[in-house]
Formats: C-alpha cells, structure tokens, sequence
C-alpha cells in the first residue's frame, strides 16, 4: 500500500512540475478581479497592444513552498556476499524483522509461525511507517490542490476574457461591416459624380471659357482700335459759331437758337472758353457743366483738374458744326462763377441701359468758391428722378439716409478729402473708393462721376473697392446700377411766362 501511494505522487508531481515547465505563461495578469475590472484602454496604446506597457518581459514565478527530498530506508536490503572456495564459512543467523523474536530451537526448522502478539506488533510497526509517509505526503496533496485551484482559476480568467474578446470582435465586425456599406455607398457616389457631373460642368465652363475668351479679343481689337486712333491728338475742327455771350441764355435770347458749341464769357476778366449749350430742352439756355454719356473720359481725377476741367466738349458728326456733345466736366470755377452771376436752377437728365428717362430739377443751384471748397447749396426740387440732393437716399432710414444727402456739401477728390466720413482718414475717403469727385457726405445717394459700368448692373467683386462707385442715382435705380448717360445744365432762373 505504502509503494502504491509512493507512486501516485510521484507521478502526480512529475506530470504537475513538467506542465509547469513546459508552459508558456503570457503577461496576462492573473489575478481574476483585476481581469475583470479593467473595461477601458488606455488613453495612449502601446504598440505592444493590450499587454501592459512596462519596458522589458514579464518573468513567472512559481509557487514558494517546496517539497522536500524523499527520505527514509530503501525498498531493497542489501546483497549477501559471496562465499570464498576452499574454506569453511560460519552461516551466520539471519536476524528476520518482523519475526518477533520466535523461533525454534533448531535452527534448520527456520522460523516459528507468529502468534496474535506478534501480528499486533507487526502491525502497529507498519501503521507507524504509513502514518509517517502520510505525513510526508499531506504537503504534497495540499500543494497540489492549490496549483488546481490557481490553475483552474487561470483557466476560467482566460476564458471569460475570451469571451469578452470575442463580443468585442463580433462588436467591430458588425462596425465594419456598416462603414463598408457607407464606404461602398460614397464610392458609388463619387464615381457617378466623378464620371457624370463633373464631365458636364467642365463642359459648362469650358463654354463660359469660350464665351470669356471671345470677349477679351473683342476688348482687345476695340482697344487696339482706340490706340490707333489715340495716334494724333484729338482736334476741334468745329467752326465757333458767330454769336456769343455772357452764357448760354444770352446766347438764346441774341438767336443763338442751336444746340452746339459756343463761346461764352461771363465777365470782362475772365477769357473767353468753349461750352455746349442745350436751346432745345425746356425752351433752352441750358448750359451744360457735366455729361457722360459712353465712358470715354476717365473721371478718377485729381482736385486741379476737376477745379480747371476736363474733357471733350463737343465732335462734329459731319454737318459741319459740333453739335454733340461730348464728356467733359466744365470746371469748377467756372460753375461757380456763373452760378454766383445770379439765381441759377439746375437740371439733371439720365437714362438707364432700356432707353428709359427721368429728371430732377432744383430751382436754386450755387457752387461757393474754392476758398470754401466749392460748396453746393440746392433747393426747390421738381422732377421724377428723385431728390436725392436733398432727402438722401429714400431706400435708407434714420442716419443711414441723412449720411447720403449732398446738399451743403463740400466738393472731394481724392487727394482732397472733404467729405464727412472721418475727415483726414485716408482709409475712409468717398473719392478715393467711389471713383470720381464730388460733393460725398458719407458717401453718397447721387454719385455722376463714378466709374462706368457697360450694361448697368454690376457687383462687389467687379467694384475697385467693393463698394457702389458706379454712375448711381440711388433714388431711381439703386447702387447696384450704374446709368448709362447723366448730364447736368444750368440756366439763370427766371418765372416762365
């Protein structure tokens, strides 16, 4: 019974030692709880993944209590020695363990058959060898019980974490599964936009390319014409009619009764200039100060040119006489000097791209000299065009629209800041950004010398500063709608009869 125990446990130790050794332990903790409760990754991960991100590899350590060596007598006795030839041995009496001291006389009859006494006290010796090699085995059994307890527990921590993995893995696959759907629903998106609404709208805008190259070459033969003909100077061949006078009224009333060019000298000591008078608008003796009528003329000047004047008075168109007028602003001092010879109304005229025609009309019109730089003061309004001199622009409310109103205003240009919005603030200068000189408030409801737009409508982007520098009458056509020909005459004002 004893060798059959022995044997057990060492196989049992063997078969647990050599399982132990030959083991791959990962780095997994295996610690159950600590298994269990850890749920989330860490904010950074390691390239090593999910095993922990201390440096070097984790060792195992085995369980501390030890067996200790098997002890005690041996299994065999040992061999009897062999009997030299030739001599006489004594057989000496084998002494018998468990013989009890009985035995018989002769020594030939061997041993005496034990009594109950002797069996009892054979007995009692064997229990006390199996007690002992029990005792000896007790801290095996208990570490074996305790290597199974950590092992099954190591067992069941992996398999829970198994099967946490393995929801996880069910979890990203059913996620990949969802974004390949959407991947391959954005890729059949963009391939149907790649191979048919792209292909169209670059052959929408290969036609608007077409369209815009077709209009820069015909920019480009218009202004190789206009260079051609910029060769020579410009030159007045137009014969100066034979009546003159103080203004284009006087002119009228001493038969000066065409529209054209002529001479007029306001006083004795102002020389004689050239100027268009209109005999046929309301009865006529309209002297014109201002026109545009086909941007010819850059209007963008400094304060010298605009107080002198500028531009074309007047062509023949081959009659022999200059009878169409031409664009050109009259001058500064030269409106305020017949402006201040007497009551002066003024009338301004304008048509929009579609031929249409409207006016405004102001019974008092004076232009103060350049001492005062030039102020307007206007009145009496009359006309369809709107009073923009005077209320502003109507579209705006409150200081919005009282900022617009040009009446006692002082004239502007760009290198002569006088308008209301942050006197001497280069960054906010009417002139500057609205494109031509005039009487700017901040900035403006009227605005005749502007830039001039082909077709009426422009936008920001087109605007040199994004703002309405066109040739605007807000209170007809709005600031986006840059007119198409705007003249101002002035006439000394009497009562029609």
């Amino acid at each position: 019974m004893r060798t059959l125990l022995l044997l057990c446990v060492c196989v049992s130790v063997c078969v647990s030692a050599a399982w132990a050794q030959d083991t791959d332990y990962d780095t997994y903790d295996t610690d159950t709880k600590t298994t269990k409760n850890v749920t989330t990754p860490p904010e950074t991960v390691d390239a090593r993944g999910h095993r922990p991100t201390t440096r070097g590899h984790d060792s195992y350590t085995p369980n501390r209590y030890s067996p200790p060596p098997i002890s005690g007598g041996g299994r065999y006795r040992g061999r009897p020695s062999s009997t030299p030839t030739g001599a006489q041995t004594v057989q000496e009496k084998e002494v018998q363990p468990d013989e009890g001291g009985c035995t018989h006389a002769a020594e030939e009859m061997g041993v005496l058959c034990p009594t109950g006494c002797e069996l009892k006290t054979t007995l009692l010796k064997q229990e006390r060898n199996v007690k002992t090699s029990i005792n000896q085995l007790k801290p095996q059994v208990e570490e074996l019980s305790q290597s199974s307890n950590t092992v099954y527990r190591y067992v069941n921590s992996i398999s829970t974490s198994l099967r946490e993995r393995q929801i996880v893995i069910n979890d990203n696959s059913r996620v990949v599964s969802q974004y390949t759907d959407r991947v391959e629903e954005q890729h059949a998106y963009i391939k149907e936009t790649v191979d048919t609404v792209f292909p169209s709208n670059i052959r929408v805008l290969q036609g608007v390319l077409d369209k815009i190259r077709l209009k820069i070459l015909k920019l480009e033969k218009a202004i190789q014409t206009q260079r051609e003909e910029c060769n020579e100077p410009c030159t007045t061949k137009c014969p100066i009619p034979v009546v003159s006078g103080k203004e284009c009224e006087d002119i009228f009333r001493r038969g000066g009764k065409d529209s054209q060019m002529y001479m007029i000298q306001p006083d004795s000591f102002t020389a004689p200039y050239r100027v268009f008078c209109d005999q046929s608008t309301q009865n006529g003796g309209w002297l014109l100060i201002q026109n545009r009528q086909d941007g010819s003329v850059d209007f963008g000047r400094r304060w010298d040119e605009y107080r002198r004047g500028f531009g074309n008075i007047a062509s023949d168109s081959g009659k022999g006489h200059c009878q169409t007028p031409g664009e050109y602003w009259l001058g500064n001092d030269r409106i305020s000097q017949v402006s201040k010879m007497g009551p002066t109304e003024v009338l301004i005229e304008m048509e929009d791209w579609t031929g249409a025609k409207v006016h405004a009309q102001y019974q008092q019109f004076t232009i103060q000299s350049e001492t005062s730089n030039y102020v307007m003061a206007v009145d009496g309004y009359s006309g369809n065009a709107g009073n923009c001199f005077l209320d502003g622009s109507t579209e705006l409310f409150g200081e919005n629209r009282t900022m617009t109103i040009h009446n006692s205003m002082m004239f502007s240009t760009y290198d002569r800041d006088n308008d209301n919005w942050v006197p001497g603030d280069p960054s906010k200068q009417c002139a500057r950004e609205d494109g031509g000189g005039w009487w700017y408030n901040r900035c403006h409801s009227a605005n005749p010398n502007g830039r001039y737009y082909i077709g009426g409508a422009y936008t920001r982007r087109m605007a040199k500063h994004g703002t309405d520098d066109g040739v605007v009458w807000m209170n007809w056509k709005g600031s986006w709608y840059s007119l198409k020909t705007i003249s101002m005459k002035i006439r000394p004002f009497f009562a029609s009869t």
